[in-house]
């Protein structure tokens, strides 16, 4: 059977979710998928950026990070969104990459993508589960397949036991702890798993 193509799409301001989503690649390709780690069109304005010395200084280290296409989605079997939390709800950069995906869901080629979701806020209850959920709900209108990581390994519990996926607070410099890289760990390779079996029984 062939790799599972994993593409781990994030969006992120100050480095928390960029973290993310290398430790998420980490672990997947330890699973044995073919990764790819994509960032979303920062939609910002250049001064807004430059005020903030956190954001200017990850947005300028993650220049060269690919950015997600449409051609990235059509190539995964997998996909692992990393964002923080705007208000309870997905930043206005993912969202909008969602939105001009409506061409590849029109042609079908969105359903059953494997798709889990993790987030970050800046305190433990700031928004990260309706974020998570409000992301699987456009995933429900792609026709894709949620693999959340549930209550399936001990290790969530450590980081907080969110079942919907991955979640933590963001610290300044974007550290993750080890107990959060552990369930992040656990959460991909379940999607690797997942999407294996999947892409198994389809050919």
């Amino acid at each position: 059977m062939s790799k599972v193509n994993l593409a781990v799409i994030y969006y992120s301001s100050t480095g928390t979710n960029h973290k993310m989503a290398n430790a998420a690649a980490e672990a997947a390709k330890e699973a044995g998928a073919d990764v790819r780690v994509l960032k979303v069109p920062e939609l910002a304005p250049e001064e807004a950026i430059a005020a903030n010395a956190g954001w200017k200084a990850h947005y300028e280290a993650t220049r060269d990070v690919p950015t997600a296409t449409a051609a990235d989605l059509e190539w995964a079997d997998a996909i692992i969104f990393s964002v923080p939390t705007r208000f309870g709800n997905v930043p206005s950069q993912m969202k909008q990459f969602l939105d001009t995906m409506g061409g590849l869901w029109a042609q079908g080629k969105t359903v059953n993508k494997v798709v889990s979701a993790m987030s970050s806020a800046q305190n433990p209850h700031g928004g990260q589960e309706a974020t998570i959920l409000s992301l699987y709900t456009s995933m429900y209108h792609w026709g894709a397949i949620i693999v959340a990581p549930g209550y399936t390994d001990a290790v969530l519990f450590g980081a907080g036991g969110n079942p919907y996926g991955t979640s933590v607070t963001a610290f300044e410099g974007g550290t993750i702890d080890d107990a959060a890289v552990a369930a992040i760990h656990h959460q991909a390779k379940r999607v690797v798993t997942v999407a294996g079996w999947l892409k198994k029984g389809q050919s």
